[in-house]
């Protein structure tokens, strides 16, 4: 049954057994609001869209009946541009009536986004394609929505750039953030600095033909490619390739590992900016976008202040603390800055860095993007910035999308100053997600994040609906062909060959896995290197659970008409439970039985599969933790309260089950404890 028609068979069920009684003043009120409430559900049906569109357009109306396509949709879609070829005006106009659909915009942009939004009201029935009669009119909040990708770390085959393209295009995003040169590799051919390529462990990179042809494809969906070359810090390729570039006297081979280095580039001698003129000479010239980013973050300055050269051209320059004395790294970056940006605008470009190279002197074009906090938005808009955020938008953080569409790039920043904020950027960085499995980790997360950059704030403030609408972009873009979840599918497969019996008991327990959260994979006790490969349990689990998330919202509707009663002893009366709330105890147990089975049905698959035999220990975990809310879902069952000595010994049992195993962890446990009334 869907959510409207329960909603409405409870609210007439009501509204019968109050027509039915004997009507006192207060019970004509109560249904007086009850047919309001009626009357308020039956027109949010029409008010709001009967396909699940994401994100969601400013103005529609939707009216009862469809359209049905004798012929393919788009190709029988009538479009119509009014505006000028050149035209970056991404609003558009579609209608679908008895004549047929058709999609009026100024620009070609806005032929792009009506389209994303024409496949999204398209529904495929046994009689062919339809779409229901509709009046939709739709802008962008924010005019830049983009993604980073982070192809320095493990390098992305040009099929895995084009699949997030797709991705990008069905949700609206327009700027793709090609982050292509770190510590661990330099991605771009370069003909100029050739040694560049060979500074990876892998010696992959883009052929300048490849460049182009993600360029073509990019443009073709009306995407924007910005590349980013990071310095002065992130530069160990740079460094490995040419050792004259570094700031001490040595030499480095190719890094191997995720953590930070803290190693930059000199800034002090004339031959650097010398060989990054040169680098962007050949690099502008690639990417005809007018926004280069250079980077700019986690330079830490041990190495300047470590160097008595640069030590002394820091206090030459008054590049010190108020004491007159002590090197400050943030004004040596700053300088930095300066002359980066300079050989950028020479180039004819306008640069765009981390929040760290803001500060005095820096010219009010450069565009500063954040990922520290939205805080530093509001320095950069208040010192005359663009702005970008990206706080709150790290997908590699492994949080929730609800996490994500809680962010906002106004936050805090005043409304006469909103205008510098360009938009924002999701980001996922690679150390933790290979080609393999990288979709898994920006999919569909990533379209939360282009909901809040492309729709109105007011209209975007309902998570459950939010997540509901998800659902259905996942599916969207699986069948573009993103292998968000075919490549964790094939993950869980290949774990379970040796014993194939076990393969749906794996798929139940990798669903209510989620990696640790942030970047605590770094610091247990498992050594990542550029070599290793990601085909664990962690790397198949979901990034976010929808198993878990689903499972919490039931509980939370549970507990919320069920007060968590205890009792020293169990003598207090029983609590009769409504009809919804039996039905939903039913469907909890059926959950958690479900996990019991699969825990017992691994045992054999751990034994025959040594390398899989890392995560028994989860696999116990949730046979504990399902034990657990076995017992409480027949407390709330029968009635019973719940005693003292069984929320002790359930605390202790939940406390150690949250204790992550192989880098993963239970996504249950919070709800778990919500249920026990912990």
């Amino acid at each position: 049954m869907s959510d409207f028609l329960q909603s409405f068979t409870e609210a007439s069920a009501r509204f019968r057994k109050a027509f039915s009684s004997q009507l006192c003043v207060r019970q004509q009120f109560s249904l007086a609001k009850l047919c309001g409430s009626l009357l308020l559900l039956l027109f949010s049906t029409t008010a709001h869209a009967q396909r699940p569109l994401l994100p969601l357009p400013v103005q529609a109306e939707w009216q009862p009946g469809y359209y049905r396509f004798a012929t393919a949709p788009l190709g029988a879609l009538r479009r119509q541009v009014t505006g000028p070829a050149g035209s970056t005006d991404e609003s558009y106009h579609l209608r679908v009536t008895a004549a047929g659909a058709s999609l009026t915009a100024v620009g070609p942009l806005g032929i792009q986004r009506g389209i994303a939004t024409f496949r999204q009201v398209l529904e495929r029935t046994p009689r062919g394609w339809r779409a229901q009669y509709c009046d939709i009119r739709d802008w962008p909040r924010f005019k830049w929505r983009g993604l980073l990708i982070d192809a320095s770390r493990h390098f992305l085959p040009v099929a895995v750039i084009k699949r997030n393209l797709d991705g990008m295009a069905a949700v609206k995003l327009n700027v793709l953030h090609w982050h292509l040169s770190d510590d661990q590799g330099f991605r771009v051919e370069s003909r100029l600095f050739p040694r560049l390529n060979q500074a990876s462990t892998d010696k992959q990179f883009y052929t300048r033909a490849q460049v182009r042809e993600v360029l073509a494809y990019a443009t073709a969906r009306g995407i924007r490619v910005v590349p980013e070359f990071d310095m002065p810090s992130h530069t160990t390729s740079w460094i490995v390739a040419y050792p004259r570039l570094a700031s001490v006297d040595s030499t480095y081979a190719p890094y191997t590992l995720w953590r930070t280095t803290n190693v930059a580039i000199d800034p002090t001698r004339r031959s650097t900016y010398a060989f990054i003129d040169s680098l962007l000479t050949e690099m502008t010239a690639l990417f005809p976008d007018p926004f280069f980013h250079a980077g700019g973050d986690e330079n830490d300055g041990r190495q300047w202040r470590r160097t008595p050269r640069i030590v002394a051209f820091m206090r030459a320059h008054k590049q010190v603390k108020a004491d007159g004395v002590t090197p400050d790294k943030h004004l040596l970056q700053l300088y930095f800055s300066q002359k980066v940006d300079s050989l950028v605008r020479r180039h004819g470009k306008v640069m765009i860095g981390w929040d760290e190279i803001l500060g005095p002197g820096l010219p009010r074009d450069v565009v500063v993007q954040s990922w520290r906090g939205p805080k530093t938005v509001v320095q950069t808009v208040q010192q005359g910035h663009p702005a970008l955020l990206s706080a709150g938008y790290y997908l590699d953080l492994y949080l929730s999308a609800a996490s994500s569409y809680a962010a906002d790039p106004h936050t805090g920043v005043p409304d006469s100053l909103r205008a510098r904020v360009l938009g924002g950027e999701a980001a996922m960085w690679g150390e933790f997600a290979d080609s393999v499995v990288y979709e898994s980790r920006v999919w569909p997360r990533a379209a939360a994040v282009a909901e809040r950059l492309w729709s109105p704030a007011a209209i975007t403030q309902d998570v459950p609906d939010m997540y509901r609408r998800l659902a259905s972009v996942s599916d969207e873009l699986d069948a573009l062909g993103l292998r968000h979840r075919r490549a964790p599918a094939a993950l869980l497969r290949q774990m379970a060959a040796p014993y194939p019996a076990a393969l749906p008991a794996l798929q139940t327990l990798a669903a209510v896995a989620e990696p640790v959260k942030e970047y605590k994979r770094h610091f247990q006790g498992f050594t990542y290197t550029t070599a290793t490969t990601y085909n664990r349990l962690v790397d198949a689990a979901p990034a976010e659970s929808d198993v878990a998330r689903r499972f919490g919202v039931t509980v939370d509707s549970l507990m919320a008409g069920q007060p968590v009663l205890t009792s020293l002893v169990p003598t207090v009366a029983p609590m009769s439970l409504t009809p919804a709330a039996r039905s939903q105890v039913a469907h909890l147990r059926q959950q958690v039985q479900q996990w019991q089975q699969a825990t017992q049905a691994l045992t054999p698959l751990f034994v025959v599969a040594p390398a899989l035999g890392e995560y028994a220990p989860l696999a116990a975990q949730l046979a504990t933790v399902a034990t657990l809310l076995e017992q409480r879902l027949i407390q709330l069952e029968k009635g019973q309260p719940v005693l003292p000595t069984w929320q002790t010994e359930a605390k202790t049992q939940l406390d150690a089950a949250q204790k992550p195993v192989g880098q993963a962890e239970l996504a249950i446990i919070k709800a778990a404890r919500r249920l026990a009334g912990l």
